[in-house]
């Protein structure tokens, strides 16, 4: 692994986040708890993220090249247990054996071209979780997922769930109206695909519909009510010239064209063949927090951006740049006219949130809170329907990740410089901090997503 950097003084801890690999590899051991843990809170916090940023003394090009790491903490009676290792992926193990990189954007250009045109690429299962039927998978949006074995997070492999076409989306969205979990992936070819699937809780996964695009775009995210399937199209296309020469490295693979506007696309769950569609102006989200329909409209909460800078500053840490990354971000709250085709949005607060949630129950009806982190991952809190923001103030020196809730709490994995903490927030005395801090005694990098369960 790369060698981990001395320790520095807590302006740079962003970049820490984005760059230093986690501290150690271990299965579940005792954490120290400070406080006092809910009695009922039972069951296990998994988190992803990249947690490897290089091999060989070469680093990424990007923090979304990363190898994936699963940080996995157990709560019952009041105390808790943690794991932590590197995904063991095919890719990874192969690059090991052989003493050096063979997939991504650094290594020789004929490797790339190489395999470029074998369709051999490393899935680096580094961006989200989900539990389905009992089974544990690692996601990144271009590959299938991976599954873990949920007690140990070893490696068990690849999976195409009986349907997945190519490549299965980080953001699966569960619907408990349906009892059923939605996701998509995207299929590169000489039309770009979207299709989009269906787990339910119990029965096979399906393949819900396909869906030509208009180009080869980067699609993050997507969020589902209890009748629709929506997706914002924003104007990232993949630079297939670069692609096709392997020109550049990851960063300069994409490119934002916002003369083309953001299209919006309504799968109608009942009948998928149904499709709305149609153009609304630029703008670029990554996540959503939640979307309930309301008569004819679908009423659509996410965070908001201007353009797709935030993905070249991200790949700025690589480089060492501490830019101010998800400054631009903002909540916002979309309605759609489905019978007009029409799409307004309205900022609902003017500070910088990102990685939205909202309780599972919740989640395709009308809610009342979501949660988030704020200030550039400088604090956690709620939002509610009309914007206002109640939120705990993390010290300087700490830095937030997505909040989950669970039973009335928030759980949000925190880091410090070489150790991190499970924070645990009553919901209804956010302000007031934690009631429960979970350490774990050594570095944890950035975690996009995770779930409980």
């Amino acid at each position: 692994m790369v060698a981990a950097h001395e320790p520095v003084e807590s302006a740079t801890l962003p970049l820490e986040l984005w760059s230093k690999d986690l501290g150690r590899e271990h299965g579940f051991e005792p954490l120290r708890v400070e406080g006092v843990l809910p009695a009922g809170l039972r069951g296990t916090l998994y988190r992803n993220g990249p947690g490897q940023f290089g091999q060989f003394g070469q680093r990424y090009a990007h923090a979304f090249e990363g190898d994936g790491a699963v940080t996995a903490i157990r709560f019952a009676d009041g105390r808790a247990q943690g794991a932590a290792r590197v995904t063991q992926t095919a890719g990874l193990v192969a690059e090991r054996a052989a003493g050096k990189m063979l997939y991504g954007t650094r290594v020789p250009w004929a490797r790339r071209v190489s395999n470029m045109f074998r369709g051999r690429f490393k899935n680096t299962a580094n961006t989200s979780v989900m539990l389905w039927q009992d089974r544990l998978f690692a996601l990144m949006e271009g590959g299938k997922p991976t599954e873990l074995d949920p007690t140990s997070l070893d490696f068990i492999g690849e999976q195409d769930l009986g349907v997945i076409a190519a490549a299965f989306s980080a953001h699966p969205h569960r619907v408990a109206a349906h009892n059923t979990t939605y996701n998509f992936g995207l299929e590169y070819g000489r039309v770009t695909k979207l299709h989009a699937y269906a787990l339910p809780d119990a029965g096979p996964a399906r393949r819900l519909a396909t869906i030509e695009l208009a180009g080869p775009t980067m699609l993050h995210d997507f969020i589902a009510t209890e009748t629709h399937l929506i997706f914002f199209i924003s104007p990232v296309r993949l630079s297939l010239p670069r692609v096709m020469l392997q020109v550049g490295d990851f960063n300069d693979m994409f490119q934002w064209k916002p003369e083309l506007g953001t299209e919006v696309i309504c799968v109608e769950i009942a009948s998928p063949t149904e499709v709305t569609r149609f153009q609304a102006e630029t703008f670029y989200q990554w996540h959503f927090a939640n979307a309930f329909t309301r008569g004819r409209e679908l009423v659509i909460d996410y965070v908001r951006y201007p353009s797709f800078d935030t993905f070249y500053e991200i790949g700025g840490y690589a480089r060492g740049n501490d830019e101010a990354a998800l400054s631009a971000g903002r909540y916002h709250r979309a309605t759609i006219d489905l019978d007009r085709k029409s799409l307004r949005s309205e900022q609902l607060a003017d500070r910088e949130c990102e990685f939205p949630t909202i309780a599972a129950a919740d989640k395709g009806r009308e809610h009342a809170l979501a949660f988030a982190a704020f200030g550039e991952l400088g604090a956690i809190g709620s939002i509610d329907a009309k914007g206002k923001i109640t939120a705990h103030e993390l010290p300087a020196s700490q830095r937030a990740t997505e909040p989950l809730y669970v039973d009335g709490h928030l759980l949000s994995l925190c880091h410090e410089h070489d150790r991190a903490f499970v924070a645990v927030y009553d919901v209804a005395r956010i302000p007031d901090g934690p009631v429960a801090k979970v350490w774990i005694d050594h570095h944890v990098p950035i975690t996009f997503h995770g779930t409980f369960g």
